[in-house]
């Protein structure tokens, strides 16, 4: 596996990743599909202050990675909110953990000192893959998003950088 810097040129290939959660979980509270052109605007706009990692397999994208500003307000800008997506034939081999552990360390070196999950419950493959990288949980919101029919809860879990 490769892990790199993401390229607006990664688009496509995100896009498909992404839009499958949109469309088949409640993992993202996104209910409308993205389009390429919206998700070259997201790359973009990480890459110039923050990161966006993805990864390859024989040359294949397979998972993607990515953390930005957590709040808007100045007091918060040390404070990151992170993301990441597999291709599900993916999950659970290691290679998001090897994934995120780059964005971390991508994190730590611009200096920022705390990462934010928000994992939409019920997750409990995120929970442990959060946990397993020394994420822990710091609070539960009740029935903030509203998708397929239900109000879902979401968890926020932190890391010290």
């Amino acid at each position: 596996m490769n892990i790199r810097r993401a390229r607006i040129s990664d688009a496509n290939a995100i896009v498909e990743i992404y839009n499958w959660y949109i469309a088949n979980t409640a993992i993202t509270f996104e209910t409308d599909t993205v389009s390429v052109e919206e998700m070259e605007m997201r790359i973009k706009e990480k890459l110039d202050q923050y990161d966006w990692l993805v990864a390859e397999t024989d040359g294949i994208l397979i998972g993607y990675a990515y953390y930005g500003s957590f709040r808007p307000r100045t007091a918060y800008q040390h404070t990151v909110e992170s993301t990441i997506y597999l291709s599900g034939e993916f999950k659970g081999k290691g290679m998001g953990i090897s994934l995120y552990k780059e964005l971390i360390n991508s994190a730590k070196d611009k200096y920022f000192r705390e990462m934010i999950a928000v994992v939409a419950l019920p997750n409990p493959e995120s929970i442990s893959f959060h946990k397993k990288i020394e994420f822990r949980e710091v609070g539960i919101m009740k029935k903030k998003g509203y998708k397929f029919d239900n109000y879902l809860d979401v968890m926020f879990l932190q890391k010290s950088l």
